[in-house]
């Protein structure tokens, strides 16, 4: 049993094919939600060169911003490939192999994701306050997103008995 997968002898009673149902419904779920975020942040940062103030940024920021972009565009594209694969792969009894695949682009969604917030709270509060207060935002946001999406739930985990 792979880490990721739900524990076959949980006391569920469902065969093989409906526990992988209900692993791609929970995986659909939670991409929903992670696909419109990602989308929406994405979309912000493709404005921005439209706004009167990016002329003003330095090099560095300028930088920044442009790893920004291709982070956002890097973390849509994993949380949609799941979609991709399911239209590949639709009917052709392989939802154990799409849930495991669809489950790894989500979590390497996450982690990206986790650095285009960092890295977007960076640039905001470089440009609105200083260098420093960007880099300790960020720095910031990165172990308050690890904290909350992997230590947290690792230490339930533990706790549980997992």
């Amino acid at each position: 049993m792979h880490q990721h997968e739900a524990d076959p002898d949980d006391g569920r009673d469902e065969t093989h094919n409906e526990r992988a149902d209900r692993n791609w419904n929970e995986l659909l779920q939670e991409l929903r939600v992670t696909q419109t975020g990602t989308q929406i942040l994405t979309g912000f940062l493709l404005t921005i060169p439209f706004q009167q103030r990016f002329a003003d940024l330095d090099a560095y920021q300028e930088d920044l911003y442009l790893v920004l972009v291709i982070l956002a565009v890097l973390a849509t594209a994993l949380f949609v490939a799941p979609v991709s694969l399911h239209r590949v792969l639709f009917g052709r009894r392989l939802k154990p192999e799409l849930v495991t695949a669809g489950a790894r682009f989500a979590r390497a969604g996450l982690v990206v994701l986790a650095f285009v917030m960092a890295g977007s709270a960076t640039l905001i509060f470089d440009v609105v306050l200083s260098r420093e207060a960007g880099w300790t935002v960020g720095i910031a946001s990165l172990v308050l997103l690890f904290a909350s999406w992997w230590l947290v739930p690792r230490l339930i985990a533990r706790s549980a008995g997992d």
